[in-house]
């Protein structure tokens, strides 16, 4: 497997990481918290038990600091679909995060409310202990467009010079993305540059077969429709990169020998991918969904100055099964240098990863979406000490959550059959030890 290891060593450049969520009243979100957030976090699940609605959680958030609150609200249909059913009160979204290790941990709290006019945010606020005795204090502190920062590069509650009050031109205006715009909030800044840099993936196969204008570019678009124009980026200023990237994907694409990006007599970029033993390249739109799709991940994994979290719905899709788990490691790999979110259903992909990065979605009785670290499920970090993959766990049914043809999905309360036909049955770690011996091929 190829990995660009090297690079990882000089990659230990503070990045931000996020290490709890907590949102509620959006959509099946009634109140969802997640705690120890890993650096490459995986979520597993039914059909409709959340992975989505956590993935647009945060594409709700980073579109709101990129275009605006209406906008993003607008998007999605407003209160009416967006808040919780049957629930009052305002979406709360809050984010603990860390800039650099040896910095404190900063929260992140915003609520948004809805009036006749529209949404507004109704509170809005950003804390930090200063020292490992020093109580929490708010250096933000906004409602409705109008409250206090305090500024400097590490602000501090006793600095009363420091406090500034400011009034938004409008409620419906976020303040981090205001005020995070002037030098004096360094850290204020910090979380809008985080936020304004997330990547979150919408590629499909058909999209990465655009014949775009010719012309380099340096970020991966959110559905890849300009993957020809990275090519030709790479090529002209990063071409180790490049030359990595096709050397992964030729280990995974058999006879693969190059890609290419070439101009076109009226200004158009055409990808090209040649295999051995043709002379001749085949055009983009001939190759495979399978290496369209892994190239474009590659190329967005081998970023050169990769977004500090990105995001990515399934990328099974279209991938063979044998490819997934080197993928998750792929991942993994990419995880020093930025944090990564990703949904799955595949028992491949969760194969490759460790009981700490995956987290199980499930709906419990009222609907709503609950999560648990698979790390914390009975008997599952034992049997992984002892050389079992999470994949073929889950597959045989190891998941107290989860299984869509168990009790919906939803978490499992201890039966008694030893086979599994009672429901709601949950084996005993004994039990599951000895069934797990099988689980190494998958039936």
């Amino acid at each position: 497997m190829n990995t660009y290891a090297g690079d990882l060593k000089t990659s230990k450049q503070s990045i931000p990481r996020i290490e709890y969520l907590r949102v509620k009243n959006y959509r099946a979100l009634r109140d969802l918290e997640l705690k120890k957030i890993t650096p490459l976090t995986v979520f597993l699940g039914p059909n409709g038990s959340g992975k989505s609605t956590i993935f647009d959680v945060f594409a709700f958030l980073s579109e709101c600091f990129t275009y605006g609150l209406r906008r993003a609200w607008d998007k999605r249909g407003r209160f009416k679909e967006l808040r919780t059913r049957d629930q009052n009160g305002p979406i709360v979204i809050e984010l603990k995060y860390r800039e650099r290790p040896d910095l404190p941990l900063i929260t992140y709290h915003l609520a948004i409310d809805e009036n006749p006019r529209g949404p507004f945010v109704a509170e809005e606020w950003l804390s930090w202990r200063r020292g490992k005795r020093g109580k929490p204090f708010r250096f933000l502190d906004f409602k409705k467009g109008k409250g206090l920062v305090i500024s400097g590069e590490f602000p501090d509650e006793q600095n009363v010079n420091a406090r500034i009050e400011e009034e938004l031109n409008s409620s419906e205006h976020l303040a981090v993305n205001t005020l995070g715009q002037f030098s004096r909030h360094p850290r204020v800044s910090a979380l809008r540059r985080f936020i304004t840099g997330w990547y979150l993936s919408y590629l499909s196969a058909d999209t990465t077969r655009s014949l775009p204008e010719a012309g380099p570019q340096e970020r991966l678009s959110s559905t890849g429709d300009n993957l020809p124009n990275v090519i030709q980026y790479l090529r002209e200023q990063h071409k180790e990169r490049l030359d990595r990237i096709i050397q992964c994907l030729s280990q995974r694409v058999p006879r693969l020998e190059s890609v290419e990006a070439e101009p076109m007599q009226d200004g158009r970029l055409l990808l090209q991918i040649k295999d051995a033993p043709f002379e001749r390249p085949v055009l983009a739109k001939f190759a495979s969904d399978g290496t369209l799709k892994m190239l474009a991940y590659l190329t967005l994994l081998y970023d050169p100055e990769p977004p500090p979290l990105i995001g990515i719905e399934e990328p099974e899709n279209h991938l063979h099964p044998r490819l997934l788990p080197e993928l998750a490691e792929e991942c993994r790999l990419a995880a020093a240098r930025s944090q990564l979110l990703i949904t799955t259903h595949s028992p491949f992909f969760v194969n490759g990863l460790r009981p700490e990065e995956l987290w199980v979605l499930y709906r419990d009785e009222r609907g709503f979406t609950n999560a648990r670290q698979s790390i914390y499920i009975k008997g599952i970090k034992e049997f992984v000490d002892t050389g079992e993959q999470l994949g073929y766990l889950w597959m045989e049914g190891h998941f107290d959550a989860g299984d869509p043809l168990t009790e919906a999905g939803s978490l499992r309360v201890c039966g008694k059959h030893p086979h599994g036909k009672d429901k709601g049955y949950l084996a005993s770690p004994h039990q599951l030890k000895n069934q797990s011996k099988k689980s190494k091929h998958p039936r």
